[in-house]
């Protein structure tokens, strides 16, 4: 069995992790990698996207961690960034694939009641109503991305909201697959981060709020998400930034505040190193 160390973090299928735009958004059906994985989709994450899965033909085996589980249409999943997941189907099976940066779905928590820092794994009735809402949303969802909706327009974000919140309805009740401590941990610390990344917190800080030592949440963060705690609270603070400089005209200077930084010149000099170039001139690169 492959250890957390093995398995690979992909952005799409088969094509290496790398940094995602400000409100990235993918959408493609299983069958189109066909010749990628050969209906056999190795363990493997996506570190800052979340993916919702409708499989509206055939049938096969899915993984979610350590977890197997045998599905036949419909089913649908979703799978938040770094849950380890993979899947074998034949050849007459396939899905519709809609791959969501994490800024986009933290974006659309207030919108659904689905937990977006869960994965999710349901089979359903053909004919059944729910289900049919469901998989027209999810074709409609395709449509308007192949006819080139922007992610970051008013129609696709609006749709995923809809399709998350069906998929909480089909799945109430249900009981979600569970995760590793390790994994769960991690979670946890996204989660926190999430709520409190304002504010310039020592590790510590998120050490404490979450009960458990220093070496295990470390440990949770580089085995779930890469990298050390603090490095996970910083790459957030600088997703926030990006989406305050392309979607709002705020000043740099009320953007380091914003993000936590007390010292905009520090602030700066931050977003340069990680970035390449300033945060003004980001902002030009990037709008409009």
């Amino acid at each position: 069995m492959s250890t957390e160390q093995d398995i690979p973090t992909f952005f799409v299928y088969g094509e290496p992790s790398r940094s995602l735009d400000v409100g990235f958004l993918h959408v493609e059906t299983v069958n189109e990698r066909q010749s990628v994985h050969q209906g056999h989709v190795a363990p493997h994450k996506h570190a800052q996207m979340g993916q919702i899965t409708f499989w509206y033909r055939g049938e096969g085996d899915y993984r979610i961690e350590e977890r197997q589980f045998h599905f036949s249409a419909p089913a649908v999943s979703f799978i938040p960034s770094n849950v380890v997941h993979g899947f074998e189907i034949g050849p007459k099976t396939d899905a519709i694939v809609v791959s969501v940066a994490d800024d986009t779905l933290r974006a659309l928590s207030g919108l659904t009641q689905l937990p977006l820092d869960q994965p999710v794994l349901l089979q359903g009735l053909k004919g059944d109503v729910g289900w049919l809402r469901l998989s027209a949303v999810l074709e409609l969802i395709q449509a308007e991305y192949r006819e080139g909706e922007p992610p970051t327009g008013k129609v696709l974000p609006g749709l995923i909201a809809v399709a998350l919140s069906y998929i909480a309805r089909l799945g109430a009740g249900a009981e979600a697959p569970s995760v590793s401590p390790t994994v769960t941990l991690a979670l946890a610390l996204r989660r926190a981060v999430d709520r409190h990344y304002r504010q310039d917190h020592p590790v510590q800080f998120y050490v404490e709020l979450l009960n458990t030592t220093p070496h295990l949440l470390d440990k949770a963060a580089r085995q779930v998400f890469g990298q050390p705690v603090k490095a996970v609270i910083l790459e957030r603070r600088l997703l926030e930034a990006k989406r305050l400089l392309m979607f709002t005209i705020r000043p740099v200077e009320d953007i380091a505040a914003e993000t936590g930084f007390k010292d905009p010149a520090y602030f700066s000099r931050f977003f340069r190193k990680r970035v390449g170039e300033a945060p003004a001139a980001w902002r030009r690169a990037h709008v409009g």
